[in-house]
């Protein structure tokens, strides 16, 4: 198989192991599929579960999408081809208990060609970050560790650099420079080198890919039945409408996928359900809120 088959072949597995993985420690709800296409090329399976007892919404999708460089393309992506391939998996879990932290995760792949149809450049990107709404360190600890712990077996120096990444890539930089939540990894335009080939970063995609399953479903099997009150429910819905804010002014995903006519349904599809937009909120003094939120202002060394 081609580079290319042999990536979308590792996307659509994923997306398989991760649904099943998310269903278990659900119990109620399943996946419903939506599969779409894409007019000027390629498509997608948009995975959408909600109203379960442990999530109240989420999304794993996959996309293969491709078509022309346009000059929007040209102009505010930088890119100097003639055609573009990309593919990839993308996932937001939004827990319906606020003591289940909101997860995201996505890797990716994309090509550039010429006139001729030859690969120009190709580079691959991905990563995970941790949204807690009420802050446990054991649980931070835990996904940072995993993560530290996969990089570590293909290069010492890839999770204090991912970490660094990650930490000054998911800020709301309009707001005083405030996280949307306690990090995790992130990496993006990594091509291969002849110390680190295209099978590395392949090989560490898949890794990473699969850790998210033992990093995150633990944390969520862990917290899932907390008793929780309204005023909890009320602090989630305010650090989603912060959530919300990234997705919408600064991440990269979005703006490609609005950039090149992608299926607004599944770029939206991260957006929480329900959110607060309160004017100048500011959590209790000496409060379990206030911890949270210090920390999205500071990053820290989990490990």
């Amino acid at each position: 198989m081609s580079i290319k088959e042999q990536w979308i072949a590792f996307i659509h597995q994923l997306q398989d192991d991760i649904c099943a993985a998310v269903e278990k420690c659900d119990g109620k709800a399943t996946f419903i599929q939506d599969e779409w296409e894409r007019p000027e090329g390629g498509g997608g399976k948009t995975r959408v579960i909600s109203n379960g007892n442990v999530f109240e919404k989420g999304g794993v999708n996959t996309s293969v999408v491709f078509g022309d460089v346009t000059e929007p393309m040209r102009v505010h992506l930088k890119m100097n081809g003639a055609k573009w391939f990309a593919c990839g998996l993308s996932l937001v879990l939004h827990p319906m208990n606020p003591f289940v932290p909101t997860v995201h995760c996505n890797y990716r792949m994309f090509e550039l060609y010429d006139g001729h149809g030859e690969v120009i450049d190709r580079w691959f990107g991905g990563g995970t970050d941790l949204t807690p709404y009420y802050l446990f360190d054991e649980d931070a600890k835990h996904f940072h560790q995993l993560h530290k712990d996969a990089c570590d077996k293909f290069d010492t120096s890839l999770y204090e650099l991912f970490k660094k990444d990650c930490d000054n890539y998911f800020v709301n930089k309009h707001r005083n420079n405030e996280r949307r939540g306690i990090g995790g990894i992130f990496y993006d335009h990594r091509r291969a080198t002849e110390e680190k080939p295209v099978q590395f970063w392949m090989d560490l995609a898949h890794a990473l890919g699969y850790t998210f399953i033992d990093s995150y479903i633990p944390v969520a099997d862990k917290r899932k039945q907390t008793t929780y009150t309204p005023e909890h429910k009320h602090w989630q819905e305010i650090r989603r409408g912060r959530y919300t804010e990234f997705n919408l002014v600064h991440d990269r995903g979005t703006l490609f996928g609005l950039r090149t006519n992608g299926r607004i349904e599944s770029i939206l599809m991260s957006l929480p359900p329900t959110v607060r937009f309160e004017y100048n909120y500011q959590p209790e003094a000496g409060s379990e809120e206030e911890r949270l939120l210090k920390v999205c202002l500071q990053p820290v060394e989990w490990i």
